[in-house]
């Protein structure tokens, strides 16, 4: 599976699919973000919690790393307060791989949690984005 100018390429007799990362990307935030016990994505660079209920962002805190014939997947999140959070690490490690493989066809060959923090909040964030900018 070569990467080709961002895309994960796979081939066979009929031909090729090129996916681009961010599309991955998409399908893991959306797997992390269901399992019990995820408040959020968390991106370090800019240290902000990214909520998912909108769309814009939906990728950040997820890194997809390619490999020779499968990828890797790093994932930061905030685990929510009363959950053991090696337990939602393990949860999400499961859905994500699942997504992957199921979504794209390709070999995950790990996914690596990072839990950056617990919130302390119990729903998860309003999205801000939807809202009028008189409002933000």
């Amino acid at each position: 599976m070569p990467e080709h100018k961002g895309y994960i390429r796979t081939a066979d007799d009929r031909g090729s699919v090129n996916i681009c990362r961010s599309v991955v990307s998409v399908i893991a935030a959306s797997a992390a973000v269901e399992v019990d016990g995820v408040y959020g994505l968390y991106q370090s660079s800019s240290r902000e919690l990214t909520t998912v209920s909108g769309k814009k962002g939906l990728s950040k805190g997820i890194k997809v790393i390619v490999e020779e014939d499968n990828i890797a997947v790093d994932v930061s999140l905030i685990a929510k307060l009363g959950f053991a959070v090696n337990e939602v690490g393990e949860a999400v490690q499961k859905a994500v791989k699942s997504a992957i493989e199921e979504a794209v066809g390709v070999k995950v060959s790990a996914v690596n949690v990072n839990i950056s923090g617990v919130s302390l909040k119990k729903q998860k964030p309003k999205d801000t984005s939807e809202q009028p900018e008189e409002a933000k």
